[in-house]
Order: structure tokens, then sequence, then C-alpha cells
């Protein structure tokens, strides 16, 4: 992957909005550093549109969602948005009709029961009860599952019908057909009226990990923070560049790199 130092200026100049994934990528040990939280606000204020889309629950991110300075965020990767209104509260907005949520819910219960059950050391993981559309299983934030357990847990996610991905923290499953990618067309028809596949030149992805894959491949500004490099071996499409630093100031170097132009 070629440094972030490659990226040429004119289409960095171009870009006009950044989606950005949060856990690893934003945060650090767990929480945003002060580097990251001054990037998105460098970003707001240059007016950039800054848009996270993390596969967190949409309750761990409400907090969020009020704090940063952050047009909205896409949670349970594409699932549902918070965005945050003229008069301060949030507003929640889904791609699945109410129905088919408490449908889908009850048949994921019965899957994280099933994993939980029948593959040794899973669990799920701590911000469940916050979720809403997906459920997750902890590989790397408080508990510690081996690559050949996660393999099982994607697999039985999968022989049930679900579609699975791996964070750099949790195993992630859900019915739907949202991804991080559709919540980005979503919440950029939603919040700004247009088409995100006529713009995919004037906006940039960053990620750490091999659920960012989809948007690596898509967006021909993707960018890695240095972390990304312990998942190397399991990226079928890479970052077009790849930052300096690890984690939060990782963004804060692709944040320097996008005002450097203006």
């Amino acid at each position: 992957m070629p440094p972030l130092a490659h990226w040429p200026e004119d289409a960095r100049r171009g870009v006009l909005g950044v989606f950005t994934d949060i856990d690893d990528t934003l945060t650090t040990e767990g929480a945003i550093t002060g580097d990251a939280l001054a990037a998105l606000a460098a970003l707001r204020a240059a007016g950039l549109h800054v848009i996270p889309i993390t596969g967190r629950p949409v309750g761990w991110s409400e907090p969020f969602a009020l704090a940063w300075p952050v047009d909205a965020i896409v949670a349970e990767n594409g699932a549902v948005a918070l965005v945050r209104g003229a008069d301060g509260r949030l507003r929640k907005l889904y791609q699945q009709p109410k129905a088919e949520r408490a449908a889908n819910f009850a048949r994921m219960q019965q899957v994280l029961a099933r994993i939980e059950r029948e593959i040794p050391g899973a669990r799920r993981a701590q911000d469940s009860p916050g979720r809403e559309t997906d459920i997750a299983i902890d590989h790397s934030e408080f508990a510690r599952l081996p690559q050949a357990r996660i393999a099982e847990v994607v697999a039985l996610m999968q022989a049930e019908g679900m579609t699975a991905t791996v964070s750099s923290i949790h195993v992630n499953g859900w019915y739907g057909s949202h991804s991080k990618l559709e919540g980005a067309r979503w919440i950029v028809r939603e919040l700004l009226g247009t088409d995100l596949e006529t713009q995919l030149d004037r906006w940039a992805y960053v990620g750490d990990s091999t659920n960012d894959v989809l948007m690596f491949a898509h967006f021909p500004h993707s960018v890695g923070v240095a972390n990304i490099q312990r998942f190397l071996d399991q990226l079928t499409h890479p970052p077009a560049y790849v930052t300096e630093g690890e984690r939060g100031a990782g963004f804060a170097e692709v944040a320097r790199a996008l005002l450097a132009v203006r």
C-alpha cells in the first residue's frame, strides 16, 4: 500500500466528505483521542461532511452522535443512523421497517444463543444491550477468541442465513441487505439528497480492518490507518493509501492531508 503522502493534491482538493470507521480508526484503546476529535472539528469547520459508519450498536453510538462534530453516525453496519436536529435532539433513521426489524431481532437472539452454546469461548459483546438490528461476538475487546473460533462463528452465522463480518474487535451478524456501503449510499440520499455513486471521487473512506474491505474496494480515495497492517493477509482489497500513524493519530493525519489543500 502506498503511503498517504502519495495521495495527489488534485484528488484531495476535490474531496467534499469523509466516511470513517470508529473503533481503532477514530479511537485508541477504546476512546477517541484529542487529536482525532480536533480533526473531526477541523474537517467540519472547513466545510467537509464527516460521517462515521460503524458496526457498533445504535445505543452505544448515541452519546457520540450528540457530542462529536459530525453530520450523522451510521451504526450497526448501515442499518440505522443517528442524526442531530437543529433542536439538538437525535433522530433515528432505519433502513428496515419496524415489523421486519422485530422479526429479525427474534431470529438473531436464537442464533446468538446457539453460538454461545456450541462454540467454546464465544460470548456476546458487552455492548449487545444497545443493539437493534444485529448481533456481535467479542473476539478482541474484552475477550480473546482465536482465529479458528472466529471462523466457526462466521460459518455458523452464514449457515443461519446471516451476513457476517469481522471487525477489529467483534464478529457481527445480521439479516438484511444493508452494509457499510449501502449505509453510506442511504445516508447521503437522506441528508444531502444526492446519489453517492455519482460522487465517489468526492468522498474518502478511512478504516482499519477486514470489515472495511467493501469500502476500500468501492472508494478510489480509501485510506487505512497504520494498524491495518495486522490484517494484510486477510484483505481481499487493500486501501489505496496507508497512514504512518495508527488509530486516531492516523485519522488526524488524513484530516491534515485534506486540510492542507483547502
